[in-house]
């Protein structure tokens, strides 16, 4: 499995995140989810689960579908 994907992932989480005004450490606290995993995924480090995928998604207020819009040019 190629960690580039956990990369563009990553980005896209960040991307969002930044759009919507947020630390790391906000989202963190809104998802239940430790501030270091959110800087893990944002930097391509964690596999997230899709029951972390929902959290994200719950926290940033969009579809978990949105996490996953990203084209096969963003896995350069």
């Amino acid at each position: 499995m190629s960690n580039s994907i956990l990369k563009v992932f990553g980005a896209r989480i960040k991307s969002i995140r930044l759009e919507k005004g947020l630390s790391q450490e906000q989202l963190g606290l809104i998802a239940e989810l430790d501030r270091t995993y959110i800087s893990g995924i944002e930097r391509g480090l964690r596999n997230v689960s899709l029951i972390n995928i929902e959290r994200l998604a719950l926290a940033l207020n969009i579809e978990p579908a949105e996490l996953l819009k990203f084209s096969e040019s963003d896995h350069v």
